[in-house]
Parts: structure tokens; C-alpha cells; sequence
């Protein structure tokens, strides 16, 4: 069996696998082999020596003399007497081991030997290319899209592997063809049994503009502008909150960019999504109020989850915003379901006119 050491190393160096990892494989396999041609019920080991030889081992434990088990089965144990005269440093309960050879049993358990040895090395593969995709959740990938199906599921080649953007997950309006680079999200890694692993990729989740952010904002990279949470309705506006780390960085001003060089970038790539960045308050009145912006709100009050803004009239159809976007995206981006009550701007007059006349009756108090 000297030549399975050689397998090995070819195995792990060809595609990159931890060489100890490829070991545990193997072994598998040839305990898989040895099942099918000695027997399943048998216990059996594999070893590899100093010399790199591999050898195959079939376990019997150990029993006292008068075990019953000995008339039925000398397969599996020997007596103590027995073994004792092959190992004198044996005990009830240890096991003895024999050595097995594959080398001369035909062609059969070498065919046996390369299915067993070609299934678990695939599992290896694609086990390291979970974990290493699983890990990249969240983080920006580039590929080249290859196809484009009758689903319009575009699929994207990024080293090992084919990722597939979804029609669900592209921006409203984008289209892809077989050449372009693809710039996205991975949002999810799944092992299929039947496809095996499955890497979806998005440019609508709030996990891209945070990444996108993040790449183009070294403050953000660098920690010192933290992003609270951002909500997104894909291809048309996105709230983002910030949150400064250090009193010397405007969080706002330095993710925005001079002249908005920074978030013009961002929305370029999200095909013109208005982006308006805020910063984030422990406070939720405050929170609420900064997350309504561009509307001016005259006070909150918080109900449990449910926040009631008071605003202007004027101020009402920028707190909604076109079709209604402005006041989800608050409510996405703060948690708060959010209703909307109008102050009468008379009223609201003649209650400062009366606080000027008593100023004037009484001076200040």
C-alpha cells in the first residue's frame, strides 16, 4: 500500500488541501474498502507509518476465556489465553490488531478503492469551499457572468465556483449579459445534495451598500465611522446610519465626501439610488427625527414600537415621499412603525402670538 502516501500528497497538492485533512479521507476510504470485501461487521483501523507506508488493520477485542461470544464469532474476539500468547501486556477489554492487504484482492476492490477515494476527496473539496464562501457572507465578490437563463438567474464565475444572481436580487432594470463583471454581495452559502454548494449573490440586499460603503469610505474601513443599520428600496433611495467611533471625524461629512465625491460613487454603482446618510442617535426621538429627514419634524412620541411625529402640514408630503418611500425607509432603518399627525400652522401661530403677549405682560418667569 506504498503508493497511497504518493496519492495523497498528489491529491493535496493539486487541489490545495490540507495534507492531514486529505489523510483523514483516505483512511475513510479504505475502511469503506475493507468493509465491502472483508465484511461490514468488522472493526478496522489505518495507519501511516514514519516511511509513509499505509497499512490497514483489522480490530478483535479481547474477552475472558469463558465468553459465549467466542462459540459464535472468533472473527471479532479472542480469548484472553489467546491473546495473552501474542501479547503478553494485554488485558480484558484492549483489542488486537491484524494487518490486511488490498494489494493482491483484483480489480474489483481497486475499482472500490477509487469510487471511495473519489467521493470523499470531493466532499473534502467542497467542505473547504463552504467554509471559505461561508465566511465571505456579507462581502463584496467580482465574477464574470457565463449564462444568463430563461429565469433570468444570472450566473457568475468567481474562481472555483459559479454563483448565481437572482432576477429578485438585481436592481431594478439591470440587465447582464454573458462577459460583463459583476460586482455583488454573497448573500448566502447552502450546500444542495443533489447540486452541491450554492453561492447566491445580491446587489439589493442593505449588506451591499454597506460594503460598497465601506470600500469607498477608509474611516468606515478603518472603524473609526461605524454603520448602525441601512435600509434600502434597491434602485431608487437608501437611509444609512452612522455612528462616529472619535469626536474629531463628522461621520456624516466624511462618508458624504467632498462635494459627495464618496456617496455619488456608491450610487453610481447602485444605478442612481439616492443614498442619505444620517447620524445614528441612542435617543429614538432624536433618531426618528433625523431618519424623517428631509421633512423638519416638530416633535415625537413614542407608543411602545410605534412613534407618532407631529409636523407641519407643509412638511407632511416630504415626510411621506414619493409614493410613500421617505416614511418606510425610516421605519425600516429605526424599527418604529410611524404615523404621521398634522399641527395646524394658525394654531400653532396664535399659540406663540399668546406666549409673546405674556411675555410682555410678565417678562420672563
Amino acid at each position: 500500500m506504498e503508493r497511497i502516501s504518493d496519492i495523497i500528497e498528489s491529491i493535496a497538492n493539486e487541489k490545495g488541501l490540507d495534507i492531514n485533512e486529505v489523510k483523514e479521507r483516505v483512511k475513510r476510504a479504505l475502511i469503506n474498502t475493507a468493509k465491502r470485501v472483508y465484511g461490514e461487521n468488522y472493526e478496522y483501523d489505518v495507519q501511516i507509518d514514519s516511511s509513509k507506508n499505509v497499512k490497514l488493520f483489522q480490530k478483535i477485542s479481547i474477552v475472558a476465556n469463558d465468553d459465549e461470544r467466542l462459540q459464535e464469532d472468533n472473527e471479532h474476539f479472542i480469548s484472553i489465553k489467546e491473546a495473552k500468547s501474542i501479547d503478553s501486556g494485554v488485558d480484558i477489554g484492549d483489542e488486537l490488531t491484524y494487518e490486511l492487504s488490498l494489494d493482491n484482492l483484483g480489480r474489483t476492490a481497486a475499482q472500490t478503492l477509487h469510487k471511495e477515494l473519489e467521493f470523499h476527496i470531493q466532499r473534502l473539496v467542497e467542505e473547504q469551499i463552504f467554509n471559505k464562501y461561508s465566511q465571505l457572507e456579507g462581502q463584496i465578490v467580482f465574477g464574470t457572468v457565463v449564462r444568463v437563463d430563461e429565469a433570468e438567474n444570472t450566473f457568475v464565475e468567481i474562481d472555483e465556483l459559479r454563483a448565481v444572481l437572482s432576477r429578485k436580487n438585481r436592481i431594478k432594470g439591470e440587465i447582464f449579459k454573458v462577459g460583463d463583471v459583476v460586482k455583488a454581495v454573497i448573500r448566502k452559502v447552502y450546500a444542495d445534495k443533489k447540486l452541491g454548494i450554492k453561492v447566491e449573490l445580491s446587489r439589493t440586499s442593505p449588506r451591499f451598500l454597506d460594503a460598497l460603503l465601506k470600500a469607498e469610505v477608509p474611516e468606515i474601513k478603518d472603524g473609526y465611522i461605524i454603520i448602525h443599520d441601512s435600509a434600502r428600496i434597491p434602485g431608487e433611495r437608501a437611509k444609512v446610519a452612522i455612528i462616529s467611533t472619535t469626536p474629531n471625524i463628522d461621520p456624516v461629512g466624511a462618508t458624504v465626501g467632498t462635494k459627495g465625491v464618496r456617496i455619488n460613487a456608491v450610487s453610481k454603482e447602485l444605478n442612481g439610488e439616492n443614498i442619505d446618510v444620517i447620524e445614528y442617535s441612542a435617543e429614538p426621538m432624536i433618531f426618528i427625527t433625523r431618519a424623517m429627514s428631509p421633512a423638519i419634524i416638530s416633535s415625537v412620541k413614542i407608543e411602545d414600537k410605534k412613534a407618532i411625529v407631529n409636523l407641519m402640514s407643509e412638511q407632511k408630503s416630504k415626510a411621506i415621499g414619493k409614493s410613500g418611500i421617505n416614511i418606510r425607509l425610516a421605519s425600516m432603518l429605526t424599527g418604529y412603525e410611524i404615523e404621521l399627525n398634522e399641527i395646524d400652522s394658525n394654531k400653532k401661530s396664535n399659540n406663540n402670538d399668546m406666549a409673546k403677549d405674556l411675555k410682555a405682560l410678565f417678562g420672563d418667569l
